[in-house]
Parts: C-alpha cells; structure tokens; sequence
C-alpha cells in the first residue's frame, strides 16, 4: 500500500515531487492509518481513486455509513470527479464485525469465479465496528480484532496468489485500514488500551500512515513508517480552505524522526515486539 500513498502524495503535491516512497521490499506493504476521522477518510478515497483511476486497479471499500455524495475534500482535489468515473470502485456497507468478517471470508468462495479480483481492499473506521460488537468499548479480549486483522491479511495474501498467476507475477492485493484510537482522557477505564489493540494490528499491518496534526488551521504532519527495519519517513499536508489536500516531502524529515526520543522508542518497540512472531 505504501507505494499506492506514494502515487497519492505525488499526484496532489503542492509542487513537482522527485521523492519516492521506498520501503524495504520484504514489507508487504498493508496499511494502517491512524488519526482524524475525517481526515484518515479523505486519505482512503485519495488512495481509491487514485488507485482505480491512475492504476486502474479494482478497490474494494468497506465502511459502515453510505455516501450520498463524493466528500468535500475529493470533490475540491479533483474538481470535475463524478460517482460514476469511479467503475473500478465497490463500495460494499456492512454495519457489524460479523458482517464484515462475513463479507470478507467469502471472498475467498468469490475470487475463483471473478474476472478481477481487487487489487486493494480498504476498511474505513475499523474502531466502530470494534466497538460496536460489543455496545460499546472493547473489554478484556484482544480476539476480535486479531480475528478481523488475521482475516484481512490472508484474504489479501489470497487474492494476490491469484492475480500473480493472472498477471505474469505482477499482480498484488493490498490492504490500508483506518482505525482511531479512544483518547486517554475519554477511555472506559474497563477498555483495552489503544496500544494493546495497535500491537495487534502491527502483526497484520506492516506500514503505519500517522496523521498528525500540528496546527489547528489545516496543518499535519503524515508519518509512513514500516517495522522490521525501523524507518520512518516524513511529508507535510495542507487541508486548504476549499477542502483540496496537498502534500510536500520533508526533505530530511527520516533523520529528524528518528532522533526524537520518545518516537525511535515506539518505532523500535513495534519492531521488536513483532519481529518475534
């Protein structure tokens, strides 16, 4: 997935962009988008558009709430979009975990008979059917959302077996989930803590995309980091006044990362602790 981000922060970069997202090759590339709700969102449809359009690849998109209309941060980064441009994008809505694990074991069942399976499965909001299984936080058992994590990467794993041996080898099926954690403040005391539920989602989904905000007037940070080596690398978005993203690379921003304490600590303990499976 990261190198479909990659085509994403290039294609609606602020200027020309020379530098490409690279991440070692034994990385294989699902991943987990963490931050803002509406804006880990305007990143998903980013990354199936431009999946489906620029790639033409077929994308898969889970989510919880149906959408009436395209967004306003895809509308105003590529004015003109219509619904319909969009072929090569299933939205499929599921409201529960049963469902949607449902949804995704029968792929499996599907995916003989397809002309074309996806190339790129995306699941918006992994947090609310989390929680939603249960009427509220999840408590006291890590199992839901290792079972959906575990099913999203073999599903994947499945699908590029078969598009390799459609495409000459070159085929791959991708994973990228958005997930936001409770805040501390807010948390039930009786619910897991967020980083026990990450820890899991780290075994499965290799390559972090952080969105971090840095200023309240539209301005973030986006980290891409991928375990086992530790590298971190650093782009800066815009969310404009019409609602268009933009991203820039932050030239050096790898080095800069990695020399603050606290984040070389978690970026290391992420490799350490799944490293180990």
């Amino acid at each position: 997935m990261a190198d479909i981000l990659g085509v994403v922060f290039r294609r609606f970069a602020s200027g020309t962009v020379t530098t490409d997202v690279i991440f070692p090759a034994e990385a294989e590339g699902n991943t987990l988008v963490l931050g803002d709700v509406n804006i880990s969102r305007s990143v998903l449809f980013l990354a199936a558009v431009t999946a489906a359009t620029d790639l033409g690849l077929k994308v898969l998109f889970f989510t919880q709430t149906p959408f009436q209309s395209l967004p306003v941060s895809l509308r105003a980064s590529l004015p003109g979009l219509k619904l319909e441009t969009l072929k090569n994008v299933k939205f499929v809505y599921v409201k529960t975990l049963e469902e949607l694990a449902e949804d995704l074991a029968s792929l499996h069942e599907l995916a003989s008979e397809a002309a074309s399976p996806p190339s790129l499965i995306i699941l918006d909001g992994l947090d609310h059917y989390l929680h939603g299984s249960r009427g509220g936080p999840l408590q006291d058992d890590l199992s839901p959302v290792a079972h959906v994590a575990a099913l999203l990467h073999d599903t994947a794993a499945f699908l590029s077996q078969i598009l390799q041996s459609r495409a000459d080898g070159q085929g791959l099926c991708r994973v990228m989930v958005s997930f936001q954690s409770e805040d501390e403040g807010s948390r039930d005391s009786e619910a897991l803590a967020p980083e026990l539920l990450l820890s899991v989602l780290d075994r499965y989904l290799q390559v972090r995309c952080t969105l971090e905000e840095v200023k309240h007037d539209g301005e973030w940070r986006v980290y891409l980091s991928v375990m086992c080596p530790a590298l971190v690398q650093q782009w800066h978005m815009v969310l404009r006044a019409g609602g268009a993203l933009e991203f820039r690379p932050v030239f050096g921003g790898e080095q800069q990362i990695l020399e603050q304490p606290e984040k070389s600590k978690q970026e290391n303990e992420r490799c350490g602790d799944n490293c180990s499976y």
